[in-house]
């Protein structure tokens, strides 16, 4: 009887204790023999917008974008005497702060991610006619 309980309670035990040093023998060896992989850095060269091509962008008012519209970069209303951004091509509107600042970081719209293409920015020739 005593001999069945000594073997009861030690058994699992030993066994769990031999499961814990070959698990800790695997760290040590995947620590020191394996290659460390790395993630790829994330690409940064994707620049916002300067404050002159900010400028170039259409301003308007709460008032025009009409009623209801939701800032989709602080998630407020944009309220009818706000002044708010428009983004060309998709004509998606923001509180002017809130476009100025996502667009400065990233030159894609915040909901669409339409990218604002370098040709808006270009000065348009004039007709020599």
């Amino acid at each position: 009887m005593m001999i069945s309980l000594f073997l009861a309670l030690f058994l699992p035990c030993a066994g769990m204790s031999v499961v814990f040093l070959v698990y800790m023998c695997l760290l040590w060896y995947a620590a020191h023999h394996l290659p460390v992989m790395t993630a790829p850095a994330k690409p940064t060269n994707i620049n916002g917008l300067s404050a002159a091509e900010l400028d170039k962008l259409p301003r308007t008012t709460g008032k025009e974008l009409g009623l209801g519209t939701e800032c989709s970069v602080c998630l407020d209303e944009i309220e009818a005497e706000q002044p708010a951004r428009v983004i060309p091509g998709c004509n998606h509107g923001f509180h002017l702060q809130c476009a100025d600042t996502w667009l400065s970081k990233n030159p894609a719209c915040p909901i669409c991610r339409n990218k604002l293409e370098p040709d808006f920015f270009r000065p348009t020739e004039t007709c020599p006619c």
